[in-house]
C-alpha cells in the first residue's frame, strides 16, 4: 500500500509575452546591477500569458527567468541536503484504534517532528495513481483549455495559476497549480475541469473521511475527547491544490516552493516519486524519501505539536505532482468561516498559558494571502508573545 503524505497563502522596458516569445523573457542573473529592471512589467507579462511555468518549458528556454531567482542565502540546497532520513516517523494506521503503544508513536511523531508519513490509510493504490495523473493530464493539456482555468480571483471554486502569492514574493516559484475548494460548499461537477474531475472528486472524498479519522487520533493524543477536533469544526473545510513541477533549466537559481509553514488543522499531501520536498529539522533540511506522504499539525494546540518548516526544491528532471488537501477554511462564507480558533481551552493552565490570540481562520487565510509566502511561520499572525 503506498502512503499518503499527510502534514498534521507596465513600462515598456519589457514588452508583453504576447508581443514576443516566452523563452526571450529576462533571465538577467546579476540580480540588482540592471536599474533599469521592471520587475512588475515582466510580472505581467508572464501572467497575462496564461501559460505558466509550462509554457516557459514548452518554448525551449534555457535560462530561468529573472522574476523566478532566489537569493541564494535562502535556496541553501547543501544544508542538510541529502541527510539519512530513516528518522522521519512512518506510521500505519491498521490496528492504531486498538494498540496504545501505536497511538504513543503518533503523538511523539507530532510533538518531536510535526511531520511524518503514514501508509495502511484505507485509500486504494488505485486512486493515489489516478489522482496523480488526473493532475498531469490537467496541466499537459491544450493550453487553451487550460486558460479557462486561469484566474486569481480567490473567490472562484476553481482556478489555474502559477503561485497564489505571485505579485507578493521576491521572487516566483517553480510551479503551476490547479486549485479547488471541496468543503464545506463543493463546486459543482462541471465547474472542475474534465481531464479530472471524477478522480477528483472520489479522492476528496477519501481524504476527508481519512482526515475525520486522523483528527480523532489526534485528539487523543492531546488527551482529549476523541470527536474534539472535529467537533471544533477542523474537518468541516477542504482547499485543494495539484501542483506541477515542470523540470528546471537551472534548478540551482530558484526553488518549487521556498520554505514555509502551513496555514491549517492538518495538510494531507500525496506526491509522486521524483522527489524533492524537504523537512526542516534541528537546523538540517532533510530530504524526504518519496513515500506519497507526510502530515503537519499545529495552530489549535498552543505549540504541543509542532508547526515544521518545509519547501519543495527545483529539479532538472520532471515533471513532479503532487496534489496537496488543507483542512481550513477558504474564503467562502461557509461553515467555520467566521467562528473563532485558538488554543484549546481544555490544554492551557498556569504552566501552560495561551501562546496565540483567537482569530477566524477566514481573517488567517487573507492575511497569508496577502502576505505570501515569505519564509516565517505563519502562525505567528496569531502570536501573543
Amino acid at each position: 500500500m503506498k502512503s499518503v503524505c499527510l502534514n498534521p497563502i507596465r513600462s515598456q522596458i519589457q514588452p508583453p509575452l504576447q508581443r514576443r516569445t516566452m523563452a526571450n523573457v529576462s533571465t538577467n542573473v546579476e540580480v540588482g546591477l540592471d536599474t533599469n529592471y521592471d520587475r512588475k512589467a515582466e510580472l505581467k507579462a508572464f501572467d497575462d500569458s496564461k501559460t505558466g511555468v509550462k509554457g516557459l518549458v514548452d518554448a525551449g528556454i534555457a535560462k530561468v527567468p529573472r522574476i523566478f531567482i532566489n537569493d541564494q542565502s535562502k535556496i541553501n540546497h547543501k544544508s542538510g541536503s541529502g541527510a539519512h532520513v530513516s528518522s522521519l516517523p512512518i506510521l500505519s494506521l491498521e490496528g492504531m484504534d486498538e494498540d496504545s503503544s501505536m497511538r504513543d508513536e503518533l503523538r511523539e511523531a507530532c510533538e518531536e517532528w510535526g511531520f511524518f508519513q503514514v501508509i495502511n490509510h484505507g485509500i486504494p493504490e488505485g486512486v493515489l495513481e489516478d489522482m496523480l495523473e488526473g493532475i498531469r493530464g490537467f496541466h499537459e493539456q491544450d493550453p487553451q483549455v487550460k486558460k479557462e482555468y486561469y484566474s486569481r480571483d480567490n473567490l472562484r471554486n476553481v482556478t489555474y495559476n502559477t503561485n497564489f502569492d505571485f505579485y507578493q514574493s521576491q521572487a516566483a516559484n517553480w510551479r503551476d497549480t490547479l486549485t479547488y475548494t471541496m468543503a464545506p460548499d463543493p463546486p459543482t461537477p462541471e465547474e472542475l475541469p474534465t481531464i479530472c474531475r471524477d478522480v477528483i472528486i472520489r479522492y476528496s472524498a477519501e481524504v476527508i473521511k481519512l482526515g475525520r479519522k486522523l483528527f480523532e487520533l489526534l485528539s487523543e493524543a492531546l488527551g482529549l475527547d476523541p470527536s474534539h477536533l472535529n467537533d471544533m469544526g477542523c474537518s468541516e473545510g477542504l482547499h485543494c491544490v495539484g501542483h506541477y513541477y515542470p523540470a528546471c533549466p537551472e534548478p540551482e537559481l530558484t526553488t518549487g516552493i521556498g520554505k514555509h509553514t502551513d496555514i491549517c488543522f492538518l495538510t494531507v499531501v500525496l506526491q509522486d516519486q521524483l522527489g524533492g520536498l524537504q523537512v526542516l529539522q534541528n537546523d538540517q533540511w532533510i530530504d524526504v524519501t518519496p513515500i506519497p506522504g507526510a502530515l503537519i499539525v499545529n495552530l489549535v494546540t498552543n505549540d504541543r505539536f509542532k508547526s515544521v518548516y518545509h519547501r519543495v526544491l527545483a529539479k532538472n528532471i520532471g515533471p513532479r505532482i503532487s496534489v496537496v488537501c488543507f483542512f481550513r477554511t477558504h474564503f467562502q462564507e461557509g461553515i467555520g468561516s467566521s467562528r473563532l480558533y485558538g488554543p484549546i481551552k481544555e490544554l492551557l493552565s498556569e504552566e501552560n498559558p495561551p501562546k496565540y490570540r483567537e482569530i477566524t481562520l477566514k481573517d488567517y487565510v487573507s492575511n497569508h494571502y496577502n502576505k505570501g509566502q515569505d519564509g516565517g511561520r505563519q502562525l505567528d499572525y496569531a502570536r501573543l508573545y
